[in-house]
């Protein structure tokens, strides 16, 4: 049970909100603040076995963000847990920090204090500006033996690094790269900033200052800290409590929270390439001479770790063959993501290829470790009272053996997986080829990936946080959660919650299928009528959305649409994401028409309210791509249960993709249009009724217009 104080506070700060903003209020989001808060309530009693976990599913319209914020930082703050709440992207972060939070603290009287949680990777290094913008002969010579992994400074812009060091002296800027007065191009910002591998920390001579580290010491002081779901999982993958606090101290809120499962899966996956590690290798070999040559290594430990380089470099010769031998063998080589691929039935690597990985596993862990020693021997040189300059060539050295040890880490995981046999009865991992083939250039990469998060993250966040709450506007596949807890292994005790939009979807929007006498199978036939019914459907002067699961699709319409309509085209590919949708904006606010052509990332995510989207078009029923190799192993495992896969997984996960499409549409309650599929599968197929019941109650019109070919 909540005490009465927390239960007052939150019922309080919730009435002050809707009046200070003139809001009415929700019965959703009533229901949403009351089942975080009940969940949670379990947290102030002793006697508790396991976090509590929650899972809402809030259609749009509910306001997610002030429900669980109310719900949470009142429990939080009485109990003395930190609050971590995760978006998807860093865009959706700064909307909770610069908009959401000071609206909630300005509008009621809840007292928190919050803090924005950035990677290393957001933040300048002051080692690095320094070394810059003094430069030195050292740094030239490892330049030139080691120059792809070092960055160049002449690739810089040195008046931007002056300036930059100018507005810190000032105290105008306090190194975030996203707070610097104008964008900074990739390659003017990875000179200036390091990983966790490269950072020296309280071993730095700029420690004191460090901009990570400040951004860090305010983190730690705040209730309440608003990170993203990539920061949340690198840390977990550390082992949790090194970039944010411990997880158990702590309650994640994880908004947007379909994208958690596929995003720890990329936490935990590793890739090289035998030739490219072969090149590498090689440079390695070279630099641990210059390494000798400024003493900080001795002859002994060169030439123990030279010998065992050598000896992986033979091996990987030897893996090369191997791998060429099984890509000539194989009936049929895929495509995926533009490069030929050939995915191991079940993740089962051939017994050869088990073997030679083990050795590589081996000769990767020495590797690793012995740029590991030299890492610590450099630290003790970086101690203060010693020697300056070599103190500052350390310091020259440092990053770059860390970018080693991180490499030979990322190498040693991914052959340890190549020679590992996965557990009976739980979901392998999926281990692939990919093949790069051109004119100057060919390697083989080696991939490997969970097909499931469920066990990483059972392990590192379901039993060690203090609690968990996911939401989103669509977690649910076919009315059910199976899927996400199937994908997330989430725990048996979780509660789940659907609440309904607000808004009135029958008379907002309809749901037009055409006519159309095709199968999306039929590919020439089916992009002809879209080709022909685009002018029939879209009003020429209004804002439209047309998705597509093919990019070759995409481009086909795009080409033979008529050239006064191709002209109100913005397709994906011609622009960022960002840029695309201003351009949109501008032309709707003009009075001009305007479609934009995009794939499944402009399926979610995606903010046209009002005149800029009033109808959105989708291609067909989107399906997942079949040859991505780790939906292909999880399938074949489902198989193997005695399941069907395409019911099990690609009908929920279709269903769960054709809702979030067709949600483009309705952004507020007063948003109004059409929603057209051009797939008749979802009349005339017993999956395609399935998928369409489980869609918002939109006024449906099927079959009510034909759209046909002229002979």
């Amino acid at each position: 049970m909540l005490a009465d104080d927390v239960k007052n506070t939150i019922q309080s700060a919730y009435r002050q909100l809707l009046k200070s903003r003139e809001l009415t209020p929700r019965y959703g989001q009533r229901q949403m603040i009351a089942e975080i808060a009940n969940t949670l309530s379990v947290l102030a009693s002793d006697d508790h076995n396991e976090p509590p976990v929650c899972v809402i599913e809030a259609g749009t319209g509910t306001g997610k963000t002030m429900a669980y914020v109310l719900a949470v930082l009142p429990l939080a703050k009485a109990l003395d847990y930190k609050v971590v709440i995760a978006t998807a992207t860093v865009a959706l972060q700064e909307q909770v920090v610069l908009k959401d939070l000071p609206e909630i603290l300005a509008g009621s009287d809840l007292s928190f204090s919050y803090s924005l949680a950035k990677g290393r990777g957001r933040y300048l290094c002051l080692s690095k500006l320094d070394m810059l913008l003094r430069g030195s002969d050292s740094m030239q010579a490892m330049m030139d033996l080691y120059g792809e992994e070092l960055d160049d400074p002449n690739d810089g812009d040195h008046a931007l690094y002056v300036n930059m060091l100018d507005e810190l002296s000032a105290g105008n800027w306090k190194g975030d790269r996203d707070d610097w007065k104008d964008p900074v191009s990739d390659i003017n910002w990875k000179p200036v900033t390091v990983d966790n591998t490269q950072c020296m920390g309280v071993k730095c001579s700029h420690f004191r200052n460090c901009c990570f580290y400040q951004a860090r010491d305010s983190m730690d002081k705040a209730d309440c800290i608003v990170s993203n779901h990539d920061l949340v999982l690198a840390d977990l993958a550390l082992g949790g409590g090194v970039i944010l606090p411990e997880p158990q101290k702590c309650i994640y809120i994880f908004d947007e929270a379909h994208h958690l499962p596929l995003k720890s899966n990329n936490h935990f996956s590793s890739f090289t390439r035998i030739k490219a590690s072969n090149s590498w290798l090689e440079r390695s070999e070279a630099m641990l001479l210059r390494l000798l040559k400024d003493e900080f290594v001795d002859s002994s430990q060169q030439k123990s770790l030279q010998k065992v380089i050598a000896a992986t470099r033979e091996q990987l010769d030897h893996c090369w063959l191997l791998l060429e031998q099984i890509l000539e063998s194989v009936e049929r080589v895929d495509s995926y993501e533009n490069r030929a691929q050939h995915a191991f039935k079940l993740g089962l690597v051939p017994q050869e290829i088990q073997a030679v990985a083990a050795n590589l596993g081996n000769q990767f862990a020495r590797i690793a470790s012995g740029f590991q020693d030299i890492s610590e021997d450099l630290k003790e040189a970086m101690e203060d009272g010693g020697d300056v300059k070599r103190r500052q060539l350390a310091e020259q050295w440092f990053p770059l053996i860390g970018s080693q040890s991180k490499r030979a880490e990322g190498n040693l995981q991914l052959w340890l997986s190549y020679a590992s046999t996965d557990p009976q009865g739980k979901a392998p991992y999926a281990r692939w080829l990919s093949f790069n083939d051109n004119e100057n250039f060919s390697d083989i990469g080696l991939s490997s990936s969970p097909v499931l998060a469920a066990d990483n993250l059972q392990q590192r966040l379901w039993q060690n946080c203090a609690g968990a709450v996911l939401t989103s506007a669509t977690l649910s596949a076919l009315g059910q959660f199976s899927m996400l807890k199937m994908r997330a292994g989430l725990p048996e005790h979780t509660r789940y919650l659907s609440i309904l939009s607000p808004f009135d979807f029958a008379g907002s929007a309809r749901l037009v299928v055409p006519r159309m006498h095709c199968d999306p199978s039929d590919y020439e036939k089916h992009t002809a009528l879209i080709v022909k019914a685009l002018p029939q459907l879209v009003d020429k002067e209004a804002g439209a959305l047309m998705l597509f699961s093919s990019r070759r699709q995409m481009l086909d319409v795009m080409q033979r649409m008529p050239d006064d309509w191709r002209a109100l085209i913005l397709c994906q590919d011609d622009y960022q994401k960002s840029q695309l949708l201003k351009y949109h904006r501008q032309r709707v606010d003009k009075g001009e028409g305007s479609v934009i052509f995009g794939l499944s990332s402009f399926a979610e995510g995606v903010d046209l309210p009002g005149k800029y989207c009033t109808h959105v078009l989708i291609a067909k029923i989107p399906f997942s791509v079949p040859n991505d190799p780790i939906e292909m192993t999880l399938s074949d495992w489902i198989e193997q249960q005695g399941l069907n896969p395409f019911m099990t997984l690609a009908v929920p996960d279709a269903a769960f993709r054709l809702v979030q499409a067709s949600g483009r549409l309705l952004r507020n309650e007063s948003d109004t249009g059409q929603i057209t599929l051009f797939d008749e599968r979802i009349v005339n197929r017993r999956y395609g009724k399935t998928i369409l019941d489980s869609m918002p109650p939109y006024r449906r019109e099927i079959f009510q217009s034909e759209i046909e070919l002229l002979d």
